[in-house]
């Protein structure tokens, strides 16, 4: 399984079958907007800057509601959860992505606001091998309370993402304040992801720096 950001929450996650797009930004977020081939679609929630389907070709399915769905041996669970900490009445309502496919464990939190994720949340997400989380603050959670949703879902590779980059417009906090929350003063960004199963370390949790593309 082969992972690639492009800024924001926007992923597209390949399958040796599938490719999945996650999030695509529209005009006006100062980042450049990628020109994507999705056979699934996901949107977390209904703002510019994660629902730009136009940008995405192909004959894609949709993901933008909760439930569960099975597309040719690709399973997503849509988890409804908030977009901050007042039960949705600052900015609504946000989709949780946990996505199997190819033996592999993986969720996209979206715009994740909730200081935690509740008993409910956990149960449906269950086990996480690759965990894409915000930490830029602001409009979700911000680094220090990612660590908190971390040791709930207890992940063996951590994605982080929605942080502030360069020529973005809209104000986020730096990644650097999540990996200091970790315990981490640098990294080097990498280009991809390619993870399999068996690469996988049962021992500890590791970050990975995804370059935007």
């Amino acid at each position: 399984m082969e992972f690639i950001w492009y800024g924001q929450s926007c992923f597209k996650i390949k399958t040796e079958e599938k490719r999945i797009v996650i999030d695509p930004f529209g005009e006006g977020l100062g980042l450049k907007v990628p020109q994507l081939e999705a056979d699934i679609l996901l949107i977390s929630h209904d703002h510019f800057d994660h629902n730009n389907k136009e940008a995405v070709k192909g004959k894609f399915f949709l993901i933008n509601q909760p439930g569960e769905y099975e597309i040719k041996e690709i399973f997503v669970t849509a988890i409804e959860s908030f977009h901050d900490q007042s039960e949705g009445k600052e900015r609504g309502k946000n989709l949780i992505f946990k996505i199997e496919a190819e033996e592999l464990q993986v969720c996209h939190l979206g715009d994740f606001g909730q200081k935690e994720l509740t008993k409910e949340q956990l149960e449906k997400i269950g086990e996480v091998d690759v965990l894409m989380i915000p930490v830029g603050g602001i409009y979700t959670i911000s680094g220090k309370e990612a660590t908190k949703i971390m040791s709930q879902l207890e992940p063996k590779i951590i994605i982080p993402m929605h942080y502030t980059l360069p020529k973005l417009k809209v104000k986020l906090e730096p990644v650097e304040k999540f990996l200091k929350a970790c315990g981490i003063s640098s990294l080097t960004p990498q280009n991809k992801l390619k993870i399999k199963k068996k690469d996988l370390s049962p021992e500890e949790a590791k970050i990975i720096l995804l370059k935007n593309q």
